[in-house]
């Protein structure tokens, strides 16, 4: 399938008229406070939240391309509050209650973020709306049914998820052969550039300069190098996510995955007539290799998934540039899905990185004795819990023994990935294991195909 915009690092920007303007880079050596590396939405929501708790700290951002470049710019945007890492790893090292707040405390992230966007003034058509997680076959309906299952096994109530049968799910979206959907409740619609990008301003009204074109090279107690210059400060927070592994040091610690979407050409009033989709959901499906889509402000549909899903050497991308095999893929799970979509043209097309922990459970924390500070392995749900992070992290960084402090995902720490060529090995056989699940689920297997529990075994999903 042609498309008419590959990369230009996403569809996002091109919707805002383009990517910014840089902002200038950091100018020789400098003593700070608090130096935060990365100015997307962890280490800008870190930023917000400390600055306005301890207005005299001189806190400053290092950002080696533009506020927004990496994932915050490129997203789905789901403001979705959710929850997809095991919570019985969690469980493990702390108690049951301790993921219970835990899950109650990124359900709030939805929320939270709608109410810093309004008081900041940041226009980023949120719309409140639920989570459709579509069935299309007998295993993919009994996975659904199992994540409603779990999902009230730990507490979370009606007024949070459901599920709904087959004629309510293509009433509210026609997708075919919809068999029902697990729904989550009070999540939101964003365009993920708007958002980070009136971030990025909010946090330089507060008085925290964002020194972009501004390379890392080396993270160490007190001192963070780049090539513009060294920044000395007593805290350091590593905010840098799906590019952690470019640090020196930090090959091995968070595999960068890819992900990338497709947006298509705004939809008809006729079309969007056969299709639905009045409520702006945000759409997934139960299949192993997942997609992920929402309808615009404009109308038009943008679908993601996991195409190529991995470099080898955790290498990413250049400016968002996909690659073709990737874009067939995802026109096929859209016009799959929704096959009314057939006659449309897809306008842009890019992927990025996000960052996955040996365990796929993501992680905030702060070493005081090293003074520095992480957040991030989000796993793709990154939009709504990196807000938790910055929240969580000012009270880290200030010492404050919160509830925040106190849930289990705080200073948890894992093993690292493999070395290559191991690691690419594994994730490519994870997701071929999966592609060959899916189809054999697709064909009529009646149960979650072993292969895909195979998969999972292999890499610790």
């Amino acid at each position: 399938m042609d498309v008419k915009k590959n990369g230009d690092v996403s569809f996002w920007y091109a919707d805002i008229g383009g990517v910014p303007g840089y902002r200038p880079p950091l100018q020789g050596d400098i003593v700070a406070d608090v130096c935060i590396v990365g100015a997307g939405y962890t280490g800008l929501w870190t930023a917000y939240y400390l600055k306005q708790a301890a207005p005299h700290l001189d806190i400053v951002v290092v950002e080696k391309e533009f506020a927004g470049f990496g994932a915050s710019g490129r997203n789905g945007g789901w403001l979705s509050g959710g929850f997809s890492w095991s919570r019985e790893k969690y469980e493990q090292a702390s108690s049951r209650a301790g993921v219970v707040a835990m899950q109650a405390a990124m359900t709030g992230t939805v929320n939270e973020v709608i109410s810093v966007a309004e008081t900041e003034g940041i226009d980023a058509d949120i719309r409140r709306t639920d989570e459709l997680l579509v069935a299309t076959n007998e295993a993919q309906e009994q996975r659904a049914k199992a994540m409603y299952a779990d999902a009230r096994s730990w507490e979370l109530t009606d007024e949070r998820v459901g599920y709904i049968d087959a004629p309510e799910t293509r009433r509210r979206i026609a997708v075919h052969n919809a068999r029902g959907a697990f729904v989550i409740k009070k999540v939101a619609r964003v365009q993920p550039a708007k958002l980070v990008q009136g971030l990025a301003k909010a946090v330089e009204r507060l008085g925290v300069p964002i020194y972009e074109q501004t390379t890392v090279v080396s993270i160490e107690k007190g001192k963070v190098a780049t090539n513009r210059g060294v920044v000395r400060a007593e805290k350091i927070v590593r905010a840098t996510e799906g590019f952690t592994a470019g640090i020196a040091g930090h090959e091995r610690l968070w595999l960068a995955l890819n992900s990338a979407i497709v947006v298509t050409e705004p939809l008809s009033e006729k079309l969007w007539s056969e299709i639905g989709w009045d409520g702006y959901e945000v759409l997934g499906d139960a299949a192993h290799t997942y997609c992920y889509a929402q309808r615009t402000r404009e109308g038009r549909i943008a679908m993601g998934g996991r195409g190529v899903p991995y470099r080898f050497g955790s290498k990413t991308d250049v400016r968002g540039v996909t690659q073709q095999a990737t874009i067939d893929k995802l026109h096929k799970i859209l016009t799959t899905l929704l096959p009314q979509t057939r006659g449309l043209k897809l306008d842009h097309a890019w992927c990025g990185t996000l960052g996955v922990p040996r365990d796929w459970c993501t992680t905030v924390g702060f070493d005081r004795q090293a003074g520095i500070g992480w957040a991030g392995g989000y796993v793709g749900l990154g939009v709504s819990t990196s807000n938790l992070s910055g929240r969580t992290l000012r009270d880290l960084l200030l010492g404050n023994d919160t509830e925040l402090t106190r849930l289990p995902w705080v200073n948890r720490t894992v093993r690292k990935w493999e070395p290559e060529p191991l690691r690419w090995l594994g994730v490519h056989s994870m997701y071929q294991l999966y592609r060959i699940a899916d189809e054999r689920e697709a064909k009529g297997l009646p149960r979650t195909s072993r292969l895909a529990a195979l998969a999972d075994r292999i890499t610790g999903h």
